[in-house]
């Protein structure tokens, strides 16, 4: 297409669907993230943008001022609901490995995450890692690329609409995050909890036992084990987590 050609309506149409995609683009797990310079987010977010400028047989109608404004925070809302609902499943793993870093004694063990600039227990950033690798490893990102195009389909400009249904489904998915974070972490912080017990029933039995000393390296041990024991499982339910998040977003996408 001949730059010169562009019609004012055209112009108008690609900055719509730039917005969406921007706004999706910069709130995505892994390519959302801090640490990704932001010349490689809008240079993707351009690409992407041109890419489906084509595909999408748009035509506006004369739009006031306000009403310009109102469609474009509309396109922003969209695009950061549909990339903030895939970061939940990455707070979950992060609630997980807290509770289970906590229970192990690593709650003041804390490394600087450079994603969110925040100290983040030593634990939660290992899970939150593996979980990366997951969701690269069954195409989660892929998810996201197409709930873009996808979304054009379902949601014109100007269409959209906050309901009380979508407030109901956003607090469907975000209370995901506790169910992952016990799926997790519930046989790890058991394991560790009974451990705890037992401790406590030997210094009571034997008050000559210096506890905190051998319990401390004792409990890192056993967490550190089942950690690496329960790892299959944690590999099992986050794969599930990301197949399905395809199904929770066409959802979102149809209440918008």
């Amino acid at each position: 297409m001949n730059i010169s050609q562009i019609t004012a309506e055209q112009l108008e149409v690609f900055i719509f669907i730039l917005l969406r995609v921007s706004a999706m683009v910069v709130t995505i797990p892994i390519i959302g993230n801090r640490v990704v310079p932001v010349r490689i987010k809008a240079g993707l977010s351009l690409m992407i943008a041109f890419l489906l400028f084509p595909f999408i047989k748009i035509h506006l109608p004369y739009l006031g001022i306000f009403s310009l404004i109102g469609g474009m925070i509309g396109e922003v809302i969209i695009g950061i609901i549909i990339g903030l609902a895939g970061r939940l499943a990455f707070a979950g793993v992060q609630i997980a490995g807290q509770l289970i870093g906590f229970q192990m004694g690593f709650a003041i063990v804390n490394v600087f995450d450079p994603i969110t600039s925040e100290q983040v227990s030593i634990m939660a950033q290992f899970q939150y890692l593996i979980a990366i690798l997951i969701f690269l490893a069954v195409d989660g990102h892929h998810v996201f690329l197409y709930a873009i195009a996808e979304s054009y389909r379902i949601i014109f400009p100007l269409d959209f609409h906050f309901s009380a249904e979508l407030a109901q489904s956003i607090i469907e998915i975000s209370k995901d995050i506790f169910i992952i974070a016990v799926k997790i972490g519930a046989p790890i912080i058991t394991a560790l909890l009974m451990t705890s017990i037992g401790f406590g029933l030997i210094v009571r039995t034997v008050p000559q036992i210096n506890i905190l000393i051998v319990g401390f390296p004792l409990k890192i041990a056993i967490g550190l084990i089942l950690i690496g024991l329960t790892l299959p499982l944690f590999t099992k339910i986050m794969s599930m987590v990301f197949l399905n998040f395809g199904d929770k977003l066409n959802i979102l996408l149809h209440l918008m």
